[in-house]
């Protein structure tokens, strides 16, 4: 495939906004629709001033991390799934796609989402709406502390999605695309498995808390962009709107990050598009092409780690899984398996 020309991408930093004070799902519904008309003006304004101001056309635009609901709180998992989860097939998803397609480029984001497959509960998913208005990618979050995941369903998802339902890369005509769910970039192993599959573009929808300080998270974005030579791009919440929380709590830095690991441009708090740079595929694509100490795709010897990966030590697959059946938990769930796991490696030895 023909390397792209380069083009601009951009990490939108805009407010997430909560739905947990609306009634009931109709309203909550109407609020998001609303919020994406919004949304789809101020995309649309600043890539006319990004093409005026870098001569480059914005092809890619990244959304933070459940930018139309918030995150769930202490709503149950089944009233946040009938209030807030998005349907796959959804009015939402239709009202990204006709902005995608109108402003002809590849838009990325994050949700709650309902899968008929599972009844009762919601997956964590980011996306990736091509020009033509259609998904072309659903990468649902694989480590997550209070919300299920598709390894607690593992067995019921594989059968229905395969591993490319698990980390699907998106061949596109701007580059190699894969997503990346929030603290996920936290976890090397998330971005090799993509980077492994041909992944060359990590879009990193993120809600976290901005700082002039290295924070976990800036770290790994960096690592994850030069140890996979691979492009970040991360956007990060302009605040959260709608909860008893300082707005402010999540604000700031959304980045983009080159396959070197280079800061191309990073943003201050509030919402704002300066968290903009210039992909280029056909440099990416040399690199990972040359030999060198550098190319740490071609170096990897994985077949060393595999019997250590595949050992049955830590989070285990199926725990929302009894009989064929997926049950649907409540938020303690997650934290008595944490312990119930910290506990066994313990008295085995292992921490």
């Amino acid at each position: 495939m023909d390397a792209p020309k380069p083009y601009s991408a951009l990490a939108l930093q805009i407010a997430a906004r909560s739905v947990e004070r609306q009634p009931d799902r109709a309203a909550a519904s109407a609020q998001m629709l609303a919020q994406i008309e919004e949304i789809g003006t101020k995309m649309r304004a600043s890539s006319v001033f990004i093409q005026q101001y870098s001569g480059t056309a914005t092809r890619l635009v990244v959304l933070p991390e459940y930018f139309l609901t918030s995150y769930p709180g202490r709503i149950s998992i089944p009233d946040f799934a009938e209030k807030a989860a998005l349907d796959m097939d959804g009015p939402e998803y239709e009202a990204l796609g006709k902005i995608a397609q109108a402003q002809n480029l590849y838009l990325s984001g994050n949700a709650y989402e309902r899968d008929p497959h599972f009844p009762g509960i919601y997956f964590q998913t980011s996306f990736v709406i091509a020009p033509s208005g259609d998904v072309v990618l659903r990468y649902r979050r694989l480590n997550s502390m209070f919300a299920p995941t598709p390894h607690d369903v593992w067995s019921k998802y594989l059968d229905i999605y395969g591993l490319d339902g698990v980390f699907p890369v998106a061949k596109t005509e701007i580059g190699n695309l894969a997503a990346i769910a929030s603290e996920e970039i936290l976890y090397p192993e998330i971005a090799r498995a993509h980077a492994l599959r041909g992944a060359e573009i990590f879009c990193h929808s993120s809600s976290e808390i901005g700082s002039p300080l290295a924070t976990p998270k800036q770290i790994a974005k960096v690592a994850r962009a030069f140890e996979n030579i691979a492009y970040v791009v991360s956007a990060n919440t302009a605040g959260i709107e709608g909860t008893a929380m300082p707005v402010a709590s999540a604000d700031g830095n959304s980045i983009v990050i080159d396959y070197k690991g280079k800061a191309l441009a990073e943003s201050s708090p509030g919402e704002t598009f300066t968290a903009f740079a210039d992909i280029d595929i056909a440099a990416l694509r040399a690199a990972r092409r040359k030999n060198g100490m550098t190319n740490f795709l071609s170096r990897q010897r994985l077949a060393l780690f595999a019997p250590v990966y595949g050992a049955d030590t830590h989070q285990p697959a199926d725990s929302l899984m009894r009989d064929g059946e997926v049950t649907t938990p409540d938020r303690d769930h997650f934290v008595r398996v944490q312990e119930q796991i910290i506990d066994r490696l313990s008295k085995e030895g292992l921490i």
